[in-house]
C-alpha cells in the first residue's frame, strides 16, 4: 500500500513544474488527483503521464467562473478532499518604470485572487485534518530586480496563508506555503529565448549558496511535508531555495 493511498488531492498549476511533480509523486504513492492549468496540450500531455489515477480539468486561475465550475468538478469526482495545492502563478519580469497596468493586474490576478478564491471555493470540500499549501516565492523577502509585481502577489500569497490558517483552524484544517528559490522547472525557457534562459540559469546556481538550482521534486517533496506531516505546523512558509534567502 502506498503512504497517500486512498487520498484525495487537488492541485491547481499541475500540468508542469512543481505542480506535476508533485502529482506525480501522490499518484506513484495511491493517491486520486485532480490538475489544473489553462493548456489543453500540457493538461492532456500530464494526464497521460500520470494515469488513470488523475483527472485533468482545464480552468483558469483567474476567472470566478472557472473556479465555481472547479469546486463543482472536485465535488463530482472526489466529494471530500484531503489535501489542496493551490500552486497556479505566472511570473512577469519588467522594470519597475516600465511595468505596465495591464501586466500589474495579470499578475496580482492570478497569483494573488486565483489563489484566495480557489481556496474559499474549494474550504467547504476539505476534510478535517487536511491540509492546504500555496506556493510564495523568495521574491517576497528579496528585493529583486525586475520583478516588483510579481514579488507584492506573491507577498500577498505569504499574508494570506496566515490569514487563512487562522480562519480555517477550528475546521483543524491547516494552511502553509511553500517559498521556492531558483528551481529549473523549465518555466525561463518559455519566457525567454534559450541562449538567455541557459545565462540567466547558470547566473542563478552561481549566486545560490549551494552553487546549483533546485529541482521540481525538491519542491514537490516539501509541499507533500507540508501537506501531510507537518501535522503541527500551520501558517509557515517554507523555503526551497538552497538557503538563497537565509545565508
Amino acid at each position: 500500500m502506498g503512504k497517500y493511498e486512498g487520498k484525495r488531492v487537488v492541485i491547481t498549476g499541475g500540468s508542469s513544474g512543481f505542480g506535476l511533480a508533485t502529482a506525480q509523486l501522490l499518484v506513484d504513492e495511491g493517491a486520486r488527483v485532480l490538475i489544473t492549468g489553462r493548456d489543453q496540450a500540457a493538461l492532456d500531455a500530464a494526464r497521460d503521464r500520470l494515469g488513470r489515477s488523475a483527472v485533468a480539468v482545464r480552468s483558469d486561475a483567474a476567472s470566478l467562473p472557472d473556479i465555481d465550475a472547479l469546486a463543482d468538478r472536485v465535488k463530482a469526482e472526489f466529494g471530500t478532499v484531503d489535501a489542496l495545492f493551490a500552486n497556479a502563478g505566472v511570473n512577469g519580469f519588467a522594470p519597475f518604470e516600465a511595468t505596465s497596468e495591464e501586466l500589474f493586474d495579470q499578475l496580482l490576478t492570478i497569483n494573488a485572487k486565483g489563489p484566495y478564491f480557489t481556496i474559499q471555493k474549494l474550504a467547504p470540500l476539505l476534510a478535517e485534518g487536511s491540509g492546504v499549501v500555496l506556493t510564495t516565492s523568495v521574491a517576497n523577502v528579496l528585493g529583486l530586480p525586475m520583478l516588483s509585481a510579481y514579488a507584492a502577489g506573491k507577498a500577498a500569497v505569504r499574508s494570506m496563508t496566515r490569514s487563512l490558517a487562522r480562519e480555517l483552524l477550528p475546521r483543524k484544517i491547516r494552511v502553509n506555503a511553500v517559498s521556492p528559490g531558483p528551481i529549473d522547472s523549465g518555466i525561463l525557457e518559455k519566457s525567454m529565448p534559450r541562449e538567455a534562459a541557459d545565462q540567466a540559469k547558470a547566473q542563478m546556481a552561481a549566486d545560490n549558496p549551494m552553487l546549483r538550482m533546485g529541482t521540481p521534486l525538491e519542491v514537490a517533496t516539501t509541499v507533500l511535508f507540508l501537506a501531510f506531516d507537518a501535522t503541527y505546523t500551520t501558517g509557515a512558509e517554507l523555503a526551497v531555495d538552497g538557503g538563497g534567502s537565509q545565508l
